[in-house]
């Protein structure tokens, strides 16, 4: 009979490869009080127990869905069971492992196409992706089709319409930053609010995930707010990338409780 027995814990450096990290971030999550050791060896070295590794795994897959690390510290503040947070993230990662699949049956679609010099329709070209991330490079390659729901929603509203809903745009743009400003977190009860209001708009646009039975909002919702930093103009929305990270970090955290 085998006497060997799983360790009581690990060391720094031993979870830092096996995560693909470095033991200084690791060290970072320390000193911000994101995830502290499980005890301290006399050499110094940090170790962490199988309830650390539960936290960090945690931590890993929150940054996965594009959360900033106040965000993620919001979120594991709300103490909810590991098991039951971690049903959440699987939910999640096959929801990513689908769309995944489609897109790359999509590409396949379309290589095959190429190469028997065939003709395929927009919407298969673009199964699978999101389709907002670069609206502009989509249309330019492949035409306003996927977006022509939205183009003859917003056709529609006329003039008045349409000066209605840019001063709403205006209107939450400015207070995201007014908000971000304030020093309030994104967790507060004031960001959460402005982060269902925007969610709300977003839900109130046609042709998008937030305003399709069945769609994926929450997956919307995150690559959306990640976009608003990656990309320069968008964030300048929100007064630079500080604001936009204020935003995306608040929009995470609502995400995650609430869709």
């Amino acid at each position: 009979m085998s006497t060997d027995k799983a360790p009581a814990d690990w060391s720094i450096q031993h979870i830092a490869a096996l995560a693909g990290t470095t033991s200084r971030t690791l060290r970072h999550y320390d000193t911000i009080g994101l995830l502290a050791p499980s005890r301290i060896a006399g050499n110094g070295y940090r170790h962490y127990d199988r309830t650390a590794l539960v936290r960090l795994q945690r931590i890993l897959l929150l940054r996965d869905l594009g959360l900033g690390l106040p965000a993620i510290a919001a979120v594991l503040a709300q103490e909810e069971p590991a098991a039951a947070a971690l049903r959440t993230h699987v939910a999640w990662l096959r929801g990513e492992q689908a769309r995944l699949s489609r897109l790359i049956a999509s590409v396949e679609k379309t290589i095959a196409a190429e190469a028997a010099g065939e003709e395929i329709m927009a919407k298969d070209m673009l199964d699978g992706f999101d389709h907002t991330q670069h609206k502009e490079e989509v249309e330019q390659r492949w035409g306003k089709e996927a977006y022509a729901k939205s183009d003859a929603w917003w056709q529609g509203m006329g003039a008045n319409g349409q000066a209605g809903w840019k001063a709403r745009v205006a209107a939450l743009n400015n207070d995201w930053i007014a908000l971000s400003s304030s020093g309030d977190a994104p967790s507060s009860p004031a960001a959460q609010e402005l982060a269902r209001r925007h969610v709300g708009w977003l839900a109130s646009t046609p042709g998008t995930p937030a305003a399709t039975p069945g769609g994926d909002v929450r997956g919307y919702v995150l690559g959306l707010a990640e976009m608003y930093v990656a990309d320069e103009r968008f964030a300048a929305n929100y007064g630079g990338v500080d604001g936009a990270a204020f935003v995306r970090d608040a929009l995470g955290i609502f995400a995650v409780r609430e869709l």
